[in-house]
């Protein structure tokens, strides 16, 4: 067999720790790997395309790789640096490619003629599209040398330790390429009956369950695909994923089940009153993707979850409206985003993935994951007033394990007495941020709990299949326990999720400008329960929002602001001179009211990531809504508990 040889002649580009390093690269100079270090770790998606330059999906990505790489407080990458400078090659540290799954991030590095990345680490989905679009990348530190000195590298070099589906799909030059030639469109769906010979986590009998060749062994680590149910795409990526689609399968062409399909406008829906849109004119690039979008829509007999008529805002967020509309427990549900895991709060298994990934899925109706490894987390006790699902999630991102990259990849599996006690809302919140983990999903052991909410939100009633749960003896990677009784209020500070402490730490007052809650992570109605219990208990004790800070509440769904209006929680945020937002991604994404329009602004945040330049250019503390709302009262980061003893002289109840 003919061997692959791969000949690298550009230059190497290392995202240093040091700003002087980044810059004399681009003035010209190479640099050797000592002088480089330290490589800078947790580099996010946001800052290799922040949104506000995502308004193409094509090539003219190519300017942009990196203008929001942030280093010793400066950005030193500009446009056109990287496809200017002759870089073929990228040098980073651990967990590359945090946060989003927007696969602008490796298409604009592709187009700007980065070939090869090299990283310590790389976060799940970020690595997959780089598959997907045919980037290698490498652990492999001793390439670098070699590639210097002209040596052409073997392809099997790129493909030591990845799974055979994932190295097949590299050999083929993309997901695409493999899946015309591998996987023919298959418009019933597979359920395969579990055989085992060992006891199996939930996860694992699902996949199982729905893998296409279910002849075939797999282990964990193993590439698989697998028939999904809900496959979805939001107003960012529609039309890459189209374009992608019509460019490997022709067009038009049909669609996999597309009453199965969901495409949402959610993440752009409030272009119109974010400030860096307008500032920049980036409206007229916004409306293109919004009609790639809707053309999408209007060629194809999808799902649609639109625009309000006759008023700002969408019928909700994607995940938001997966888990209160469509989701089932034991499904599988993918789509363009990495906060998908949200619907894993029902028990289903929900991830988020890639363009192609999804452009794939439409056409064949499977989409490509592996046998994950399972982490068990078991949440013990009780959560005291004042403390929430987020704050549990705080508390495992700071787990040096976890910032490590140790649970790149796996499922977390929540169980205990304290999530038996949670909401589905509040599972919600635990699984949606597996993405900031860096896992692959997170799921709950659906119960009465799940029925009773389908049937609320939905008035459909399902009775839950016997297989539906973990086996007792079940295989788990590791074990993260945390006695929730013990828990106090957390928060992140500023540049990563990761940033967590007790928020009765802080070592000084932090003054607050902006105070933020909602997103898919915090506008559930238990959060607009959260919220109204302290902003009431405030207006009680005569208190007001505090001068020198605004307070935005927005809406996850149409069907969350009726449940406020139903309760009478509108009434009370408009005494209190709430900015009240319609469901949209909003300040998440950049995109809305409520973002930061200064370096020197403060925020504090129920949003999931915190990663520089994510809601503007200012500074944002992540915590839990009864955080954000105490917050906005005292006008500095002050927990519900402080804010009580503070001004009523007594603690929560």
């Amino acid at each position: 067999m003919t061997k692959t040889k791969i000949r690298f002649d550009g230059r190497i580009l290392f995202l240093s720790c040091s700003s002087e390093a980044v810059s004399a690269q681009l003035q010209g100079r190479d640099l050797a790997v000592a002088e480089a270090l330290p490589l800078r770790d947790n580099i996010s998606t946001d800052e290799i395309t922040p949104v506000v330059i995502m308004m193409t999906y094509d090539s003219r990505l190519g300017e942009y790789p990196y203008v929001g790489f942030k280093t010793e407080g400066v950005l030193p990458i500009g446009p056109f640096a990287v496809s200017n400078g002759g870089f073929q090659v990228t040098v980073a540290g651990k967990r590359y490619g945090k946060g989003s799954s927007r696969e602008s991030s490796p298409l604009a590095e592709k187009s700007a003629g980065i070939r090869l990345i090299i990283a310590e680490s790389f976060e799940r989905i970020y690595r997959q599209n780089c598959d997907n679009i045919g980037i290698y990348t490498s652990t492999d530190f001793g390439l670098i040398e070699r590639i210097r000195a002209g040596e052409s590298i073997d392809i099997e070099e790129f493909l030591a330790g990845r799974d055979a589906v994932t190295q097949a799909v590299i050999r083929a030059g993309g997901l695409l390429p493999y899946s015309k030639a591998e996987l023919p469109p298959r418009d019933d769906k597979v359920f395969n009956t579990i055989t085992q010979d060992r006891p199996l986590t939930l996860v694992e009998k699902i996949i199982l369950r729905r893998r296409i060749n279910p002849e075939q062994a797999v282990s964990k680590g193993d590439g698989v695909f697998i028939s999904a149910d809900w496959r979805f795409s939001h107003d960012y990526f529609t039309g890459m994923c189209a374009h992608f689609m019509h460019e490997a399968f022709g067009d038009p062409v049909s669609l996999v089940r597309p009453h199965e399909i969901i495409a949402f406008q959610d993440h752009l829906i409030l272009a119109s009153q974010s400030f860096p849109h307008v500032r920049d004119n980036l409206l007229a690039a916004v409306g293109g993707l919004a009609s790639a979008h809707d053309e999408f829509v209007r060629r194809y007999p999808v799902v649609e979850h639109g625009a309000l008529k006759g008023q700002s805002g969408s019928q909700g967020i994607c995940h938001a409206l997966m888990t209160e509309q469509h989701a089932l427990p034991g499904q599988v549900v993918v789509g363009t985003d990495s906060h998908s895991p949200h619907a894993g709060a029902l028990g289903c298994l929900a991830f988020g993935a890639g363009a192609t990934d999804i452009a794939n899925s439409w056409v064949t109706g499977y989409i490509r994951c592996r046998m994950p490894e399972i982490i068990r987390v078991e949440l013990s006790g009780r959560l005291t007033p004042g403390v929430t699902a987020k704050d549990v999630v705080l508390e495992l991102l700071r787990n040096d394990s976890i910032r490590q990259g140790n649970a790149i990849g796996a499922v977390f599996e929540y169980r205990g007495e304290a999530v038996q006690a949670m909401s589905i809302d509040e599972r919600a919140t635990l699984t949606n941020m597996v993405a900031e983990l860096g896992g692959f999903t997170g799921i709950v052991q659906p119960d009465q709990k799940t029925v009773d909410f389908i049937y609320q939100r939905r008035g459909v009633r399902i009775e839950l299949e016997d297989w539906l749960f973990s086996d007792e003896g079940a295989e788990y990677k590791a074990q993260y326990s945390i006695d929730c009784s013990r828990l106090t209020p957390l928060v992140a500070s500023p540049g990563d999720p990761g940033n967590g402490m007790p928020l009765a730490e802080l070592e000084q007052p932090v003054a607050v400008d902006i105070a933020y809650g909602g997103s898919c992570t915090a506008g559930k109605r238990e959060d607009f329960d959260y919220y109204h219990e302290v902003l009431a208990w405030g207006l009680e004790h005569g208190l007001t929002i505090a001068g020198h800070t605004r307070l935005y509440l927005q809406f996850g769904t149409v069907a969350v602001r009726d449940y406020c209006i139903e309760k009478g929680y509108l009434e009370t945020f408009e005494r209190l001179g709430v900015e009240m937002i319609m469901p949209g991604c909003g300040a998440c994404a950049n995109c809305g009211p409520g973002s930061s329009t200064r370096a020197d602004q403060v925020t504090v945040s129920a949003i999931n990531r915190n990663f520089p330049g994510r809601s503007g250019p200012g500074q944002v503390w992540l915590a839990s809504p009864y955080t954000v709302a105490a917050s906005a009262l005292l006008g500095r980061l002050a927990s519900f508990e402080e804010l009580r003893e503070r001004v009523g002289g007594g603690g929560l109840k």
